[in-house]
């Protein structure tokens, strides 16, 4: 394949992301259950997420506004200091979520790494991103860290340049057909796909992908045979 840079998504493809996210907005929706039953807080929830994402981008953070902003409005600002002071204690209860990382992670980077460069290209806020590598304890494999305010063709094209290499040198790896396989084959890239059994609403797509630069596998694992060979 000609491959010279490998990039890994970080949340759900390195280590466990969603399911915390999923478990905090369960006792967010848990909160408001005297205005609204869990599903409507979580629809409305979800609404204010995606409005807010141009402005606030994708992280802990901008979650963290947005169950503020939607607890106001299910309420009509009703809701008492107590609940906005709950909804940060939670964001900050996101921030602080020990690292684990996700079945054959360490052991597919330690076999790649002096084989190819290594790179993570994740996206989402720039400091909590950085901490979670950091305490991940895998930073060091790494030639390269990426953190995107998005994922899109142009975000991969900048990265691509970065890199100096040609889209078919690269291949990406990641857990979100949207985001982390799609841009790279629409630029010429090679992509992994990595399924998680838990995926953010706004993340999935229903596609099915043709192209002769991708893979669906079941574990990360199942990289090396493809890449060792």
């Amino acid at each position: 394949m000609n491959i010279k840079v490998i990039a890994f998504d970080a949340d759900d493809t390195l280590w466990v992301n969603e399911p915390y996210f999923q478990e905090t907005e369960k006792k967010f929706c848990e909160l408001l259950e005297d205005y609204l039953p869990h599903h409507t807080v979580s629809q409305e929830l979800f609404k204010t997420e995606i409005d807010n994402l141009p402005l606030y981008g994708y992280g802990v953070k901008g979650f963290m506004l947005s169950m503020i902003e939607t607890a106001l409005r299910v309420s009509e600002k009703t809701a008492g200091i107590g609940i906005v002071e709950k909804a940060i204690e939670y964001g900050k209860e996101l921030l602080e979520k020990p690292i684990e990382l996700l079945d054959g992670v360490e052991e597919v980077l330690e076999s790649l790494k002096g084989k190819y460069r290594l790179v993570v290209a994740t996206k989402g806020d720039l400091l909590d991103q950085e901490r979670k590598l950091k305490k991940s304890g895998i930073e060091h494999y790494f030639h390269h860290i990426e953190i995107m305010s998005d994922k899109q063709e142009a975000d991969y094209a900048k990265l691509l340049k970065h890199l100096d290499i040609k889209p078919y040198e690269f291949l990406m790896l990641g857990n979100s057909l949207k985001s982390d396989i799609l841009p790279v084959l629409a630029l010429g890239g090679h992509a992994f796909h990595i399924p998680y059994h838990t995926t953010w609403t706004h993340e999935k797509i229903e596609h099915h992908v043709d192209h002769a630069n991708f893979k669906e596998i079941e574990k990360m694992i199942e990289v090396l045979p493809l890449l060792l060979s």
